[in-house]
């Protein structure tokens, strides 16, 4: 059989894909009973091998009184590892897949939008102030959201993650959108030297830039906590302060 025919004769091969739907689970708190008044909504995510629980237990710690608090969680499970390098029977949770990460992508997109509709729904959010938090994997999605939805966040907080690989293309719009970075001395992951420039890179399209660096590693820093809620309190009181008169 030569190669022609051999090309011929042979069975072909061909990808396909099927839409399924899968539940996507995320933890909510209101500070009090349902309320007609509008109140600002924070969406926390967690980083690679994290939860719902340990992301809204900080979420909590930075501000318990003013905000809506929406921590989701991750699509995919595994089990996490251990301080020594081993695995525990407990379940980590992560957000981006190498394979087709394009569609781990919209998931985060879809998720996001839908969650902020079904809050709305029984919790009255200020869609002025929706406010995104991330540390370490999830930073870049939430950058990838906010400025493909311009308008729709108005502040977004990424501790300990980096900006989106492809930030340089052309397929990113301007936000009114305002975004606090804390980053960690130590990190072996995202050291200062890298984190530094993504406030220029951010600058670009995002309406201001904070920078803040704390003596840590990879983690989020506990020191942070109060600076993040003076953070977000004053986007607020800014938005609340009656427009100055000519």
């Amino acid at each position: 059989m030569n190669e022609e025919n051999k090309s011929i004769d042979e069975p072909v091969i061909e990808e396909k894909a099927i839409e399924q739907r899968i539940k996507l689970y995320y933890d909510l708190y209101a500070p009090d009973s349902p309320s007609p008044v509008a109140r600002p909504l924070v969406i926390a995510l967690h980083g690679y091998e994290g939860n719902k629980e340990s992301m809204m237990a900080l979420a909590r710690k930075i501000n318990s009184r003013d905000f809506l608090i929406a921590s989701l969680q991750g699509p995919n499970s595994f089990f996490a590892r251990d301080a020594d390098g081993g695995y525990r029977p407990k379940i980590g949770f992560g957000w981006m897949m190498q394979y087709k990460a394009e569609e781990t992508i919209r998931l985060h997109h879809e998720t996001l939008l839908s969650v902020i509709e079904e809050i709305d729904a029984e919790y009255p959010i200020n869609r002025r102030a929706i406010f995104l938090m991330a540390f370490s994997q999830s930073v870049a999605l939430n950058y990838r959201f906010t400025f493909t939805h311009p308008g729709v966040v108005r502040g977004v907080v990424a501790v300990c993650g980096g900006i989106p690989g492809d930030w340089d293309q052309d397929k990113y719009h301007t936000s009114d959108t305002d975004v606090l970075i804390i980053a960690g001395e130590a990190d072996e992951f995202y050291p200062p030297e890298r984190t530094r420039t993504f406030k220029d890179a951010l600058l670009r399209r995002a309406r201001s830039v904070d920078y803040h660096c704390f003596p840590e590693g990879h983690v989020f820093p506990r020191q942070s906590l109060p600076l993040i809620n003076e953070w977000l309190t004053a986007r607020m009181e800014a938005m609340d302060a009656p427009a100055s008169e000519e």
